[in-house]
């Protein structure tokens, strides 16, 4: 599980240039192909900074899905969206607190899970294995140490001072290429893929770590470049390091809500509801995309501003512990996903 903090912007990322509304909407973001970004299936195109998983996708390890999203509306709090999206509940923050993170409720229903079934991995906390089941932790070396939510609270506070807000990026870079034996902009990014490989494996199951900087309000072509560049090198470091391992694992990075479909007049955009889900891995059934897609035109949008939610991300989480880990749906729909309705299986896993 790879919790990507910040809210990062789906349709940008898997751009639906086949839906004429989106040029409308963004003047000077890039849309499809003409903007660099590589054609998937005649309807959507993936970001020109993930040119580098475009093997996986031929190869049929790398598919998404679109306008997801969690119980979670209206508020648009990074902060509470992703304790809702590690807590796995519907839109009670106080409850998630309580009953701490999904996975960690999962390894309580794992016959003979040790403290080694689980690893977080990274500096930051990662609220998505908290809980009464015992995990373990790793944490790469770090020259200069910044937590992705205080980049969070830097991207805030210098929003709208650009001298500020860009001096907050350019020490979060600085943090980066501090972290780990790896070096550059995606050195950390590619030490937290290559530990969590060496745990799969060996006697772990389950790793997550968490990747900042996705928060796009201005200058978004420059802020996503940066961060699709750390993702895509934390996933083919893992990729790298589980050699064989590979071909059954499934990888899942998810957002804790996307951005609005109208870029901004800061060339960015602002927080917004549905976004994407990113799978790769061996285990996965790739090079396609999954949900349903709502348009983009006025009457399609939610609350008139927003990509509109077709599918609880969660239930993509809960198909696949389901066929990784046979877990019951009544578990899944009850303890581990409090509130979740299952419904159809996307049938993403091969």
């Amino acid at each position: 599980m790879i919790i990507l903090r910040g809210a990062m912007d789906g349709i940008d990322v898997f751009q639906p240039y086949g839906d004429p509304m989106l040029r409308k909407l963004r003047q000077t973001i890039s849309v499809g192909p003409e903007g660099g970004a590589a054609d998937l299936d005649g309807f959507y195109a993936l970001h020109p900074s993930l040119q580098s998983l475009m093997p996986l996708w031929q190869g049929g390890e790398l598919a998404f899905a679109q306008a997801v999203s969690t119980p979670y509306r209206d508020k648009r709090s990074h902060f509470d969206g992703q304790d809702l999206l590690e807590a796995g509940t519907g839109d009670d923050v106080g409850e998630g607190h309580r009953i701490g993170g999904w996975l960690n409720r999962l390894l309580q229903e794992m016959p003979g899970a040790t403290s080694e079934t689980a690893y977080a991995v990274g500096t930051d906390e990662m609220k998505i294995l908290s809980g009464r089941a015992r995990v373990k932790s790793w944490s790469p070396d770090a020259d200069l140490k910044l937590s992705a939510q205080a980049q969070l609270l830097l991207d805030q506070i210098y929003h709208d001072d650009p001298l500020f807000r860009d001096a907050a990026m350019d020490a979060g870079d600085l943090a980066g290429e501090g972290m780990g034996r790896e070096k550059g902009p995606t050195g950390d990014a590619r030490a937290l893929g290559l530990f969590a490989a060496t745990r799969l494996n060996a006697d772990t199951r389950i790793a997550s770590f968490s990747l900042a900087g996705w928060d796009s309000h201005a200058r978004q072509a420059q802020v996503l470049s940066r961060a699709l560049e750390r993702l895509a090198a934390s996933i083919l470091a893992l990729k790298e390091g589980l050699g064989a391992n590979w071909a059954k694992t499934t990888v899942l990075a998810m957002t804790e809500f996307g951005r609005t479909v109208r870029e901004n007049g800061t060339g960015g955009t602002d927080h917004g509801t549905a976004g994407a889900l990113l799978m790769a891995g061996g285990a996965v059934k790739g090079k396609r995309a999954y949900g349903d897609w709502p348009g983009l035109a006025d009457n399609q949008l939610y609350a008139g501003r927003d990509l509109l939610p077709t599918r609880d991300i969660r239930a993509y989480s809960a198909w696949a512990l389901r066929d990784l880990f046979g877990v019951q749906g009544s578990t899944l729909e009850r303890s581990i996903f409090p509130g979740l309705e299952l419904g159809e299986d996307p049938g993403f896993l091969a």
